[in-house]
């Protein structure tokens, strides 16, 4: 699938703002007083090295976790004390490092099931028992058009714990993208996947991800230089550096701390 191009970002026009993010766990300080600007439209990743906090973000910014300190940002509005269903239904989509798809469902019921959740207020449950309504019929459709742009319509029928690792993950990606996101989270989507499995899942968020904006956290420091509009460094809870990926591979402090000096 041959990825499509993504737009320039529009300067100025900041999607996600985190001010002082602080997580502790008892005397450990995960975050350490973190300051994010994500503009619309942008793919940043989110480096660094095992213990840097870069999760731990994440599941502030979804709501998993509650902050300790500080203040998140989406769209203008503060969501610090909102939910994670809350903040899904404002447009924040989450992909997990562990795929998070129902095991026991087919492809088609878990991706149903996301887009149904997002709109749960539109449908009514007692009436969904007794007959179809036109509502019900368009989110048939959207659920069969999310299926073909991920590539799983011909598998549709299957329970997702029967796929093989690489549809599952193509399959989360469905899900995520069946809630309508704005900005999504990526946490490490191509962990223990082969070259070729991990080209593919790039090319697939590249693709069906184009008009939102991403963020990854991903180990693979070549495909992180490739991808990347801009690149946040996190080392022991802090932001160490950020900027563009030439900004980022010839920082010093980046390359001790990191990188190793292995981008000249």
């Amino acid at each position: 699938m041959e990825a499509q191009e993504r737009e320039p970002v529009a300067a100025g026009d900041t999607i996600l703002r985190t001010d002082g993010l602080v997580r502790k766990f008892g005397e450990f300080t995960a975050t350490d007083h973190v300051d994010l600007e994500i503009e619309r439209g942008e793919f940043r990743s989110i480096i660094g090295p095992n213990g840097a906090g870069k999760t731990t973000l994440f599941n502030l910014i979804s709501g998993a976790l509650p902050v300790t300190d500080g203040t998140i940002y989406f769209d203008g509005e503060d969501i610090t004390g909102l939910s994670p269903q809350q903040r899904v239904r404002r447009g924040i989509g989450r992909s997990f490092q562990i795929s998070n798809v129902f095991g026991g469902l087919s492809v088609r019921e878990n991706v149903r099931l996301a887009a149904q959740s997002v709109h749960r207020d539109e449908y009514n449950i007692v009436e969904s028992l007794f007959k179809t309504t036109d509502k019900y019929e368009r989110m048939n459709e959207r659920t069969d058009r999310i299926l073909e742009r991920v590539g799983l319509d011909d598998i549709a029928e299957e329970e997702a714990d029967v796929l093989a690792y690489g549809d599952r993950r193509r399959l989360e990606i469905g899900v995520v993208l069946a809630t309508d996101p704005d900005l999504v989270l990526f946490d490490e989507p191509t962990a223990g996947m082969s070259v070729e499995e991990t080209q593919g899942t790039i090319d697939l968020i590249e693709d069906v991800l184009v008009d939102q904006t991403l963020m990854l956290i991903e180990h693979d420091i070549e495909l992180v230089m490739e991808l990347s509009d801009n690149i946040t460094v996190l080392n022991r809870g802090e932001i160490l550096a950020e900027g563009t990926p030439e900004e980022v591979a010839n920082n010093q402090a980046v390359q001790d701390a990191y990188l190793g000096g292995m981008v000249e």
